[in-house]
């Protein structure tokens, strides 16, 4: 197991791999392609013309470490190992709430919970079952296409949903549930966890209590700053960052604090008919639209009454519906940029995608005089185009790869990994043909941009899609 230090030293690397994608991106090249996708004969995965995938991880399958793989992989992150650039380690969440009692990494009787002493199990049900969420961590070789070694990495916590990567090697696991201990939990819920990319077997459990008490979605650090960006998935839902007290330190406190529209208390983003202010909401914020932003000090971010996003849009924080997947990136000119989804917003309630331009003075005492902004980047205009996005990454190309996530319903849809261009485009690349027709999780790259990784919850597979990346255009 590599140590922090080892893992700090190569911080650049170990996080996102982003030096590696942005010299890709400056390539640059056309796309050997054309859409339609072409048809999966197993059955699994459309995808273009010269792409392929493998199902490298199934729900069951034995861990290294003799427990089997956890059920509804969600988020995921992929690490570069320092001094190694065959092999990728990557983090990956379950979604399992405190009701399932199957799936999880103890087996069907729970009985392999008793190879791991209690304090390495966050949580137990009254009843004395272990949760069955948390995280598994596992080294996939790039050459050869295999996992070369899998491990459970964090147990006991409840539906961990998304998260995000650190700069200093690590993963932000997110539980987007929020019960207080009762008829379902020990304890309470709806904290961020951290698992460092190198643990090779579970961690202690800590949670973060001072990036506040709510139904987590998903977190990304600006690398510059150590900032940590947060989503939140409910129908009124705040914008949060998180100020450290010691960067790479968390654990350690800090201040948590939502998002504002400079001159407008509590303006509605959902772009819903209904209105919460006059003149914001009903479609008023145009895609391109920038918005000057302000961000407010939240307190008793513990939030015994799961209140926390009333208390914050109360005192005028800016309202969001179901913020979803966020990530950091670049623009072409260098400047950082973090995208988040928010997945039914919109006038036709199928989704959002917005981006944050940080400020130069980003937490600091200049930032009033030199503000961040909020631009809405994209607003699907019905299910055709995109509906529910989801989890997203930076494509190495420029642009994004963001996740549907359709509520199926008997709808006939299916769905879709979506390319969103930095010029609005969107582009189907993959479609998932399961007879489950699970949401797409997950999405990331290797630090090399060979490889993009990927799950679909239902089932429970986890797939490496290689092909002619070089080639795709910029966007």
């Amino acid at each position: 197991m590599l140590s922090r230090r080892q893992w700090l030293k190569n911080a650049t690397a170990a996080s996102l791999g982003f030096a590696g994608l942005a010299a890709f991106a400056a390539r640059g090249g056309t796309a050997p392609f054309s859409l339609p996708l072409e048809r999966d004969p197993a059955g699994l995965l459309d995808l273009p013309k010269g792409f392929s995938y493998r199902v490298i991880s199934r729900t069951g399958d034995e861990m290294s470490d003799g427990f089997p793989t956890p059920g509804a992989p969600d988020g995921m992150a992929a690490f570069a190992i320092p001094g190694d650039p065959d092999r990728c380690r990557l983090v990956r969440n379950h979604e399992l709430n405190p009701t399932v009692t199957d799936r999880g990494a103890f087996g069907p009787d729970h009985s392999l919970a008793r190879r791991l002493s209690r304090d390495l199990i966050y949580d137990f049900a009254p009843d004395g079952r272990p949760l069955l969420g948390g995280t598994s961590s596992f080294t996939y070789n790039l050459r050869t296409g295999r996992i070369e070694q899998s491990n459970l990495s964090l147990a006991g916590t409840t539906q961990n949903c998304a998260g995000g990567a650190t700069p200093w090697g690590s993963w932000l696991t997110c539980e987007e549930r929020a019960d207080r201990a009762g008829p379902l939990t020990g304890k309470d819920h709806g904290f961020v966890f951290e698992v460092p990319a190198g643990a090779t077997t579970p961690v202690k459990p800590v949670p973060i209590k001072a990036m506040g008490r709510f139904m987590h979605e998903a977190a990304a650090v600006d690398p510059a700053t150590g900032i940590v960006y947060l989503t939140q998935d409910e129908p009124r839902c705040l914008f949060y960052r998180y100020l450290p007290n010691y960067r790479g330190e968390l654990v350690k406190g800090g201040r948590l604090q939502a998002l504002c529209i400079r001159g407008h208390h509590m303006a509605d983003l959902r772009n819903w008919p209904v209105d919460s202010e006059p003149g914001w909401g009903a479609g008023t914020v145009k895609t391109g639209q920038s918005l000057t932003v302000d961000w407010i000090d939240l307190d008793r971010v513990d939030a015994p009454d799961g209140d926390l996003n009333q208390r914050g849009a109360a005192r005028g924080a800016a309202l969001f519906s179901r913020g979803e997947g966020i990530i950091f990136g670049r623009s072409p000119d260098g400047r950082p940029e973090i995208y988040f989804t928010t997945t039914d917003a919109g006038a036709a309630q199928v989704g959002q995608v917005w981006r944050y331009h940080p400020s130069p003075q980003e937490g600091q005492s200049g930032e009033q005089a030199s503000p961040g902004t909020l631009e809405l980047f994209y607003e699907s205009p019905g299910e055709q185009a995109m509906e529910a996005g989801d989890n997203l990454t930076v494509a190495p190309w420029g642009g994004l790869i963001l996740c549907e996530d359709r509520p199926v319903g008997n709808r006939p849809v299916r769905n879709h990994l979506q390319i969103l261009t930095r010029r609005g485009e969107l582009i189907p690349f993959a479609t998932n043909l399961h007879k489950d027709n699970g949401e797409f999780t997950g999405v990331c790259f290797s630090p090399d941009a060979s490889t993009l990784f990927v799950n679909i919850q239902r089932p429970g597979l986890t797939l490496a899609i290689t092909g002619p990346w070089r080639m795709m255009p910029t966007a």
